[in-house]
């Protein structure tokens, strides 16, 4: 194979969701009646504040406010079962104000360097697996826990309190049951200390990411305009954080463009979107869960979203499908990526041990949006 190729085939294996949605768009202009209408499906309002967050998120890590949180939570515990209360909740929080990926990014690391240090990584599978959990647990409370949330909560126009009445029962239902089963892990002793000590660097940059951010929860909120944020934006990312930038995830706008255009040509198809509409109407939330399981959470809810106005049954099916198998969540695929990069890595208890972890979860959150409903 030519070096060209090679190098190609090597982006598309490490962007492969974004591949799919880009030749699903490609394959749905055979299909739809009007295919000169596609540009009308792309939510320019959800791509600019995802764009938005992800800057301000990849500028505050690269000041190292994760870490140091991290490590001075850490510093305090001396036994293995607050080391784990301590990581958990801290994904589970972080994930709620700064997106599931960027939780388990920085966290994860930290899992492992800790019970590297600690001589312990015979339990960093169970560590992880309970860390992936709680990033897709926090993550669902809030509009910008996730990418599904921000797209959800933007196209759909979602009141904030019907939001939040909807959510943040399930989240901390879910919370409660995190800290149990955190709780029954097997303590022991331990004598933990870091070599270095992580301070916050590049501390104007901190200061105006942290402004930045504030802008972003009011335009997530309707109330400050989405075009000075870009705005506000742009001109810190092209004059003093560009460095942060380079960090965005674009691979993550390209897969949205993609299945924006997919749906919308999709609905074009009278006995697609007949099929679809009969669906979602008698179970929306089962079949936003199931589809998850089969396409991930983020473009399940992009694809089905324009075939409803259940905005309640979409959210739950996609936030709780997160519940089930590596590929029902981004953020699930980026912990398993994580795990399988260590050199003692074991794949198969890893997955037994997430599957276990993830029924636990997937089917009582489930039953309880059967009550809330």
């Amino acid at each position: 194979m030519p070096l060209p190729l090679t190098a190609l085939w090597r982006l598309v294996r490490a962007n492969a969701v974004t591949a799919v949605s880009l030749a699903a768009a490609a394959f749905s202009f055979l299909l739809a009646d009007r295919p000169g209408d596609w540009w009308r499906a792309i939510d320019l309002r959800t791509l600019n504040l995802l764009f938005c967050l992800m800057f301000v998120v990849a500028g505050l890590r690269e000041c190292n406010l994760f870490r140091v949180l991290a490590q001075r939570l850490l510093a305090r515990c001396v036994r293995f079962r607050s080391l784990a209360h301590t990581l958990v909740q801290l994904t589970f929080w972080v994930s709620a104000v700064a997106t599931n990926d960027v939780a388990l990014i920085a966290l994860v690391p930290f899992a492992v360097y800790a019970l590297d240090r600690l001589g312990l990584r015979r339990r960093l599978p169970g560590l992880i697996a309970l860390q992936t959990v709680a990033a897709n647990l926090g993550s669902m409370a809030t509009p910008i826990g996730n990418p599904q949330n921000l797209f959800l909560y933007t196209a759909h126009l979602i009141p904030s309190a019907d939001f939040f009445a909807a959510t943040l029962p399930v989240a901390f239902a879910g919370a409660l049951l995190l800290f149990c089963l955190t709780h029954a892990l097997r303590d022991e002793p331990i004598d933990f200390r870091f070599e270095h000590r992580r301070t916050l660097t590049h501390l104007p940059q901190a200061w105006l990411c942290g402004a930045l951010f504030a802008l972003c929860l009011l335009a997530v909120f309707r109330l400050f305009p989405q075009t000075w944020l870009f705005a506000a934006v742009a001109a810190a990312a092209l004059c003093l954080c560009r460095t942060a930038l380079r960090q965005v995830d674009f691979a993550l706008l390209l897969t949205f463009v993609g299945f924006f255009v997919f749906s919308g040509n999709l609905g074009q198809v009278e006995s697609v979107h007949a099929l679809l509409t009969r669906l979602l109407e008698e179970h929306t939330q089962a079949t936003a869960a199931v589809a998850s399981q089969i396409l991930s959470n983020v473009p399940a809810a992009v694809l089905l979203s324009p075939f409803t106005d259940d905005w309640r049954g979409l959210l739950w099916g996609a936030d709780i499908g997160a519940f089930g198998t590596p590929i029902a969540s981004l953020a699930s695929l980026i912990s398993l990526g994580l795990y399988l990069r260590e050199p003692d890595a074991r794949p198969w208890r890893y997955l037994l041990l997430f599957t276990l972890l993830n029924l636990a979860f997937l089917l009582p959150l489930s039953a309880l949006t059967l009550l809330l409903g």
